[in-house]
């Protein structure tokens, strides 16, 4: 029987972060830092998620990866490509950085990767927004002229967001993560961010965070992609090149099921529980292999993503 994956998270401190991941996951984290970051499922050479039990416990996805490829990805994937999709929860407990991730077109001449990405707000605090696109009319000149003033938010259009919503930032698009937002982010496998505005703020070491200004103006200038529009769930909550994320609503005792030899999956549940082909509970991010097949029944009303469709370039 082909088991699902279930990995160690991998805990990142961020000066925006805080200690929600404990309060609203449940998890435990060690020391006092703020934690922005909890990788959950990641295949890349600086970051590797570690299986956290079953047959390949204590393996990293690139070594399973390698040696069963055609299990968990199907027969037609190279044991060499990168899994595709990167997970993460974000505790933002203050604003993120205004940023963007190179388009796919440019992303190679400056050196980097593209990162389209869908956010998923489990949770908002009382006048939580974020900020995604610029507003009509702001051009390459007009937005430098306000990094200059110390005036880039009012470039940003501003939508304001609550528990439930999501948003797909596609790779070029401006945007940053306002205070109070805790967010399952999903992602193309990618770690590329030109940071352009950061507010006047000090990193954890005391010390100016690295701007790369030219590389965003560069980005703004190229990027061709729509603006973010919110949207909401049952059904599909994100649709690009890269992958499609459909929301599922279970009430008590409904089951969910996924037959062997399609194609793998990302179940995520974000509220309520599972109870089947292991126990699910909120928070968990799990791969779902090719070759399995899985059965889950909700414990309670329970709200689920399931990520596939993933890019096979």
């Amino acid at each position: 029987m082909t088991p699902f994956l279930q990995f160690k998270p991998l805990y990142q401190e961020r000066v925006w972060g805080g200690r929600a991941l404990e309060t609203f996951l449940g998890r435990k984290l060690s020391g006092t830092a703020p934690i922005g970051e909890s990788w959950e499922l990641v295949d890349r050479p600086e970051a590797q998620s570690v299986v956290a039990g079953g047959p390949w416990a204590g393996r990293t996805l690139r070594e399973v990866m390698v040696e069963h490829a055609a299990t968990i990805m199907g027969p037609a994937w190279p044991a060499a490509r990168p899994f595709p999709i990167l997970v993460k929860w974000l505790d933002c407990r203050d604003r993120l950085s205004v940023q963007v991730h190179p388009p796919a077109d440019l992303a190679a001449k400056l050196g980097g990767e593209p990162k389209t990405e869908n956010w998923y707000f489990a949770q908002t605090d009382a006048g939580a927004a974020v900020y995604a696109g610029l507003k009509a009319g702001v051009t390459r000149a007009s937005f430098e002229q306000a990094i200059a003033a110390g005036t880039v938010a009012q470039c940003l259009e501003r939508p304001a967001v609550c528990a439930g919503d999501s948003l797909l930032i596609h790779s070029g698009t401006m945007h940053a993560i306002d205070a109070g937002n805790m967010i399952l982010e999903i992602q193309q496998n990618s770690d590329t961010t030109y940071r352009v505005y950061d507010w006047g703020r000090m990193g954890l070491d005391g010390q100016p965070r690295a701007l790369h200004v030219a590389q965003s103006l560069a980005c703004l200038e190229a990027n061709t992609a729509p603006t973010p529009r919110l949207v909401r769930g049952p059904g599909v909550l994100a649709q690009c090149r890269e992958f499609t994320i459909r929301q599922q609503v279970l009430r008590a005792g409904e089951t969910m099921t996924f037959a062997r030899g399609q194609q793998a999956r990302i179940l995520s549940v974000v509220a309520g529980e599972l109870h089947g082909s292991g126990r699910l509970a909120l928070g968990d991010n799990v791969l779902l292999p090719y070759a399995g097949e899985f059965s889950y029944v909700a414990q309670t009303e329970t709200t689920v993503l399931v990520t596939e469709n993933f890019s096979t370039a």
